[in-house]
């Protein structure tokens, strides 16, 4: 066989391969979740309420929701792609007592004690129920949730602000998109445009019509500051960027420290200065 068909043959097989693995292990790249709870709310002192709803397709998704004496405000939480709300029980200690608003932090389908197999369109699907959640099991109204997400959660509250009103829209270490990611993570193999997982948040972010923050730790080890820098760009005013000097992808709120909660609170306050306030 002449060496140059055995390329071309090369060249056609490659392509098939890389598309038959990014089939098979597309999920576990990007998903990694925990079903082991690590602890309660109540472990740190904070009362909660453990709370169970359904979403449209019928999954049944857990969440905690922390009130605040002092909040006006509810923060709708969405986490990134590991572990379970469990492992954020610092954070949310932190936010709680800094930031001072109610919290509602879920699970999204197959991770902690949420039922279902996760998938993208699964995550949005839990975005919508939570946000339904809020306004009808709790006649919390539109203008009083903020919603905040941190790296994939980042891209399931941008799809979820870009449908629903909402007061505000925080993003911190968000990701472009997959595609963007696996060129972070893959350098060298071009699996991209295989993936079917898609989390574009630099194309929906441009349809956002909250206030938007964006913070970014500079010394993030997985999702590069860049990224973030991207999103904000991308986004329509108003909007705000806030560099976490020092932090990688976990720490922020710990290398960030005081200065990192007055940006998220004073934000919170200047989205509900410019809005008219909801009767509800």
């Amino acid at each position: 066989m002449p060496r140059s068909w055995r390329v071309l043959k090369l060249g056609l097989f490659i392509p098939i391969l890389l598309f038959l693995w990014s089939c098979q292990m597309e999920n576990s790249l990007i998903f990694y979740p925990t079903s082991e709870m690590d602890g309660t709310p109540k472990e740190l002192g904070l009362s909660y309420e453990d709370i169970y709803f359904t979403t449209e397709d019928g999954v049944k998704l857990n969440g905690w929701f922390i009130p605040s004496s002092e909040g006006e405000f509810t923060l709708l939480w969405f986490h990134g792609n590991a572990g379970n709300i469990s492992h954020r029980l610092q954070n949310i200690r932190l936010l709680h007592e800094k930031v001072k608003t109610h919290i509602f932090i879920i699970d999204y389908r197959g991770y902690g004690r949420s039922e279902g197999r996760v998938s993208e369109a699964g995550t949005y699907q839990d975005a919508e129920a939570a946000l339904h959640y809020l306004r009808t099991q709790r006649d919390i109204g539109l203008k009083r949730i903020v919603l905040f997400g941190r790296s994939l959660g980042a891209a399931v509250a941008v799809h979820l602000a870009v449908r629903e009103d909402a007061l505000a829209l925080i993003l911190e270490s968000p990701f472009g998109s997959i595609r963007e990611m696996a060129k972070v993570v893959f350098p060298f193999l071009p699996i991209g445009p295989f993936l079917r997982t898609q989390y574009d948040v630099l194309e929906k972010i441009k349809q956002a019509r909250q206030p938007v923050l964006v913070l970014h730790g500079d010394q993030d080890d997985i999702v590069p500051f860049a990224q973030g820098k991207k999103v904000f760009e991308a986004a329509p005013e108003p909007k705000e960027f806030y560099t976490i000097r020092g932090a990688n992808h976990n720490n922020t709120f710990v290398v960030g420290g005081d200065p990192y909660f007055s940006v998220l609170r004073s934000f919170i306050e200047r989205a509900a200065a410019r809005t008219p306030r909801d009767p509800s």
